[in-house]
């Protein structure tokens, strides 16, 4: 063999699983048409039982029905192998049957010998009644349950669908154990699909079994008579044998496949063995169990009835009652630290604050479980944009229904107090003229619950013509997505707890870790850092760019600047770069309007206390006055087009900041060192 070079294709060649598989199934299709010794006759006979009695096993100690995905193949692969046997051995019948009860193998010859009993037409009645059973009541009954389980399986999925969304973007699981589910899912699905299909090959091999058994007992008494010249006794004793013994030879290993199917499909969603599910429910009462043994005991009373088989069983079943009746007593007397702790567990978690709560009246239901766009996909896409724009990540978002509102009402609640509300009339469409006024169209009059814009509820149909007219057009999921949205960004700092800025520095990159490690908490603890973050949050500023908002506070406390209004300074200056890119405005510039040096002065000495803690102490009458001033100055900006943002020294900024926010909260104040030397400014006015 070493002299023999052999082909590269050939060496390249493993008998490998698939390979072996691929065999496999083009031997059973030859033997449809290849006559086969009564030698491999036996031995495919008992690999067709063996493997039946395998199938039966496996679906017996199956968990779930998932865990044998490949049932649906296994039915059609047995299938096709007996439909197969029953081919070889109706022509080895009628061709060697005249011989004896031996001419078609042993296996069929010792079925056919064992049923029978001696008698031709018990055996035959026989028979006939595992040919009904198989094919009118665990065949039949499989075939049913199969194809109803597909068709709720289906109806069920998008349901379990939007269920895993919900909890995706409730945090209650991350994205990967959300694909499992959903691959899991679409398994389920597809198995139960399979399984539909693959009843019809069982319930197909019933009927071809008795069709070939007539075909094996007509044909073969025609043939042993009219051809091999045997009397009729002798032709039906031997061919009526040999038909039985085929019939049962794949008759029994089709029942013990179709018990297999219909244990599988009858399983339904649970997660134990039958013997399991059988012993914890059928045994899960004493009371059922003594009244079983007393029926049985009341049986063997009866005249002409055994006594000993229902006594024996009377006796068991009245043992297996005492030891239930037993078992619950000493679960009633257990000590009553165990129900106290029992008790203790919904009090605690009815301590716990859902940190973000948006309740809906049951006319809104569908929002969170309707077709898309569903509102449970616009809070999964709310967390993405608000972790990516402002490094902030958003709480979990709880939906839940509240029968106490209107039904087409909302609550929006942060730490479970109201922050906002609305009403919604889906499946209308809100439209909104940018203009400020109501768009000049049919539909219902109403205000924008987010930013109180005059707006109209409008049908579907007018969706193009809104458009047309220059409105925007949002559906009811997106407006309640977006009055979330800006109730998140109003609250965010409320909703940084300290716990959340603690994950915020382990989710640091590794190269981040000693700026961690030389700041927290030598220099400043995780409070301190919180209440920075907070502050940056109250006015918009994103912070994402961790390393850099540590490494101005690193700064300023290098610097003696302990306080929080100092560390805050440094802080913002570091941030100048982003806070100059946030004001930049449509024209690729920053719009600026100064404050004068009169008002600088002014603000200056009003400030009041330890240089830590200064306060403003201005009058009244100033700051009225200031506030005139700035409105006018805004205004005017805003009938150019121009969205500025009012600049002042950096002492006074959080002092000016904190009486624009009153008027104008979405006004921008930025100190000079908070500009970067590098952006484009504008200036449109001083106040």
């Amino acid at each position: 063999m070493d002299g023999i070079a052999l082909p590269g294709w050939l060496r390249e060649a493993r008998l490998g699983g698939d390979v072996a598989l691929a065999l496999g199934v083009v031997l059973l299709l030859a033997m449809l048409v290849v006559p086969l010794p009564t030698l491999l006759l036996d031995a495919a006979l008992a690999v067709s039982i063996t493997l039946s009695v395998l199938v039966l096993m496996v679906s017996l100690f199956l968990q779930r029905p998932l865990d044998l995905t490949a049932f649906p193949q296994i039915l059609l692969l047995s299938t096709l192998l007996r439909l197969a046997l029953n081919v070889a051995t109706t022509r080895t019948i009628l061709t060697h049957g005249h011989e004896g009860p031996q001419s078609a193998g042993q296996v069929v010859a010792a079925f056919g010998g064992f049923l029978m009993g001696g008698d031709v037409i018990v055996g035959l009645i026989v028979f006939a009644i595992l040919l009904v059973v198989n094919f009118m009541v665990v065949t039949k009954g499989s075939g049913r349950i199969a194809e109803v389980a597909a068709r709720f399986s289906l109806d069920a999925m998008p349901g379990k669908q939007m269920a895993i969304d919900a909890d995706l973007s409730a945090g209650l699981i991350d994205e990967t154990e959300a694909k499992k589910r959903r691959r899991e899912l679409e398994e389920e699905s597809a198995f139960h699909g399979a399984m539909d299909g693959a009843a019809k090959f069982v319930r197909g091999d019933a009927i071809a079994g008795l069709i070939i058994t007539a075909i094996n007992l007509v044909g073969g008494l025609g043939i042993g008579v009219l051809r091999h010249g045997l009397g009729i006794a002798d032709a039906a004793t031997t061919f009526a044998t040999l038909t039985v013994g085929d019939g049962l030879v794949s008759q029994i290993p089709a029942l013990l496949v179709s018990v297999a199917a219909g244990i599988v499909v009858t399983k339904g969603g649970g997660e134990e063995r039958a013997d399991q599910i059988l012993g914890r429910q059928l045994g899960q009462g004493w009371k059922p169990m003594a009244l079983a043994a007393g029926a049985a005991a009341v049986m063997a009373l009866l005249p002409g009835m055994p006594m000993l088989p229902f006594l024996a069983l009377g006796g068991v079943a009245g043992t297996l009652a005492w030891t239930r009746r037993k078992a619950e007593r000493t679960e009633r007397a257990a000590p009553a630290a165990a129900p106290a702790a029992a008790e203790e567990a919904p009090v605690s978690e009815a301590l716990r604050l859902d940190l973000l709560r948006v309740e809906l009246g049951y006319g809104l239901l569908a929002l969170a479980a309707g077709e898309a766009p569903r509102l449970t996909e616009q809070i999964k896409a709310l967390r993405r944009s608000m972790a990516q724009e402002m490094g902030f990540v958003l709480p979990s978002v709880r939906i839940q229904d509240n029968l106490e509102l209107p039904p087409d009402t909302y609550v929006i609640r942060v730490k479970e107090i109201e922050a906002g509300r609305g009403q919604l009339r889906p499946p209308l469409h809100l439209a909104i003229d940018p203009s400020g006024q109501p768009p000049a169209m049919a539909g219902e009059r109403t205000v924008e619950p987010t930013f109180g814009l005059p707006a109209l509820w409008i049908e579907e149909a007018l969706r193009d013509e809104a458009l047309a007219r220059g409105c925007t057009v949002v559906d009811c999921a997106g407006v309640l997505a977006t009055h979330l949205t800006e109730t998140v960004r109003d609250q965010m700092p409320e909703l940084l707890s300290f716990a959340e800025t603690q994950k915020l520095l382990d989710e640091l990159p590794a190269e981040h870790r000693k700026l961690v490690a030389d700041v927290i908490p030598s220099q400043i603890g995780v409070g301190g850092l919180q209440r920075v973050l907070q502050a940056l949050l109250a006015e918009r500023v994103s912070i994402r760019d961790l390393p850099t908002i540590l490494e101005g506070v690193q700064e300023a406390v290098a610097g003696g600047n302990r306080g929080m209004a100092g560390i805050l300074a440094v802080v913002r200056a570091r941030l100048a770069r982003q806070l100059s890119e946030a004001a930049r405005g449509p024209g690729g510039y920053v719009p600026l309007i100064a404050l004068s040096p009169d008002w600088e002065i002014a603000f200056a000495e009003s400030l009041a206390g330890p240089p830590e803690d200064r306060q403003l102490a201005m009058a009244p009458s100033r700051l009225q006055e200031f506030m005139q001033r700035l409105r006018e100055a805004f205004d005017a900006a805003a009938a150019a087009g121009e969205s500025p943002v009012l600049v002042c020294s950096s002492p006074i900024r959080g002092h000016v900041r904190a009486i624009v926010e009153r008027f104008r909260p979405a006004t921008t104040v930025l100190s000079q060192a908070e500009i970067h030397p590098r952006a484009r400014i504008r200036t449109l006015g001083s106040v």
